[in-house]
Protein backbone atom coordinates (compact mmCIF):
# COMPACT_ATOMS: atom_id res chain seq x y z
CA UNK A 1 0.00 0.00 0.00
CA UNK A 2 1.68 3.40 -1.35
CA UNK A 3 0.81 6.62 -1.03
CA UNK A 4 -0.87 7.81 -4.32
CA UNK A 5 -0.96 11.67 -4.93
CA UNK A 6 -4.13 11.88 -7.53
CA UNK A 7 -5.98 8.95 -6.18
CA UNK A 8 -5.57 11.02 -2.49
CA UNK A 9 -6.46 14.25 -4.24
CA UNK A 10 -9.42 12.96 -6.10
CA UNK A 11 -11.20 11.50 -3.25
CA UNK A 12 -10.42 14.18 -1.13
CA UNK A 13 -12.12 16.66 -3.40
CA UNK A 14 -14.98 13.55 -3.71
CA UNK A 15 -15.55 13.60 -0.01
CA UNK A 16 -15.53 17.52 0.48
CA UNK A 17 -18.05 18.16 -2.62
CA UNK A 18 -20.35 15.48 -0.65
CA UNK A 19 -20.43 17.75 2.49
CA UNK A 20 -21.12 20.54 -0.01
CA UNK A 21 -18.58 22.56 2.04
CA UNK A 22 -15.99 25.50 0.92
CA UNK A 23 -11.96 24.53 0.89
CA UNK A 24 -11.68 27.05 3.45
CA UNK A 25 -14.47 25.88 5.37
CA UNK A 26 -13.27 22.21 5.43
CA UNK A 27 -9.69 23.68 6.20
CA UNK A 28 -11.25 25.27 9.67
CA UNK A 29 -12.51 21.96 10.12
CA UNK A 30 -9.80 19.79 9.70
CA UNK A 31 -7.26 22.36 11.33
CA UNK A 32 -5.30 22.94 8.50
CA UNK A 33 -4.46 25.81 6.26
CA UNK A 34 -6.75 26.78 2.95
CA UNK A 35 -3.20 26.63 1.25
CA UNK A 36 -3.04 22.70 2.54
CA UNK A 37 -6.70 21.80 0.96
CA UNK A 38 -5.43 23.24 -2.43
CA UNK A 39 -2.34 21.69 -2.52
CA UNK A 40 -3.65 18.05 -1.17
CA UNK A 41 -6.71 18.57 -3.81
CA UNK A 42 -4.43 19.10 -6.84
CA UNK A 43 -2.27 16.49 -6.05
CA UNK A 44 1.17 18.83 -6.23
CA UNK A 45 1.10 19.10 -2.47
CA UNK A 46 2.94 17.61 0.35
CA UNK A 47 2.31 14.03 1.99
CA UNK A 48 -0.20 14.68 4.66
CA UNK A 49 0.86 13.13 7.98
CA UNK A 50 -1.08 10.72 9.56
CA UNK A 51 -2.27 13.28 12.17
CA UNK A 52 -3.97 15.37 9.29
CA UNK A 53 -5.04 12.20 7.58
CA UNK A 54 -7.12 11.05 10.23
CA UNK A 55 -8.20 14.85 10.97
CA UNK A 56 -9.42 14.81 7.56
CA UNK A 57 -11.09 11.35 7.72
CA UNK A 58 -13.13 12.89 11.19
CA UNK A 59 -14.56 15.84 9.19
CA UNK A 60 -14.99 13.60 5.72
CA UNK A 61 -16.73 10.80 7.56
CA UNK A 62 -14.41 8.11 5.80
CA UNK A 63 -12.00 5.71 6.59
CA UNK A 64 -8.31 6.67 6.04
CA UNK A 65 -8.71 3.42 3.45
CA UNK A 66 -11.16 4.78 1.54
CA UNK A 67 -9.37 8.47 1.51
CA UNK A 68 -6.18 6.94 0.66
CA UNK A 69 -8.00 4.15 -2.11
CA UNK A 70 -6.65 1.34 -0.45
CA UNK A 71 -8.58 -1.54 -1.12
CA UNK A 72 -9.88 -3.70 2.37
CA UNK A 73 -8.81 -7.91 2.53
Amino acid sequence: MGFNKEVFAANLRAARAKLDISQDEFAKRVGISKDSVVKYESGEGYIPGADKIMSICRVAHISPNELMGWQEK
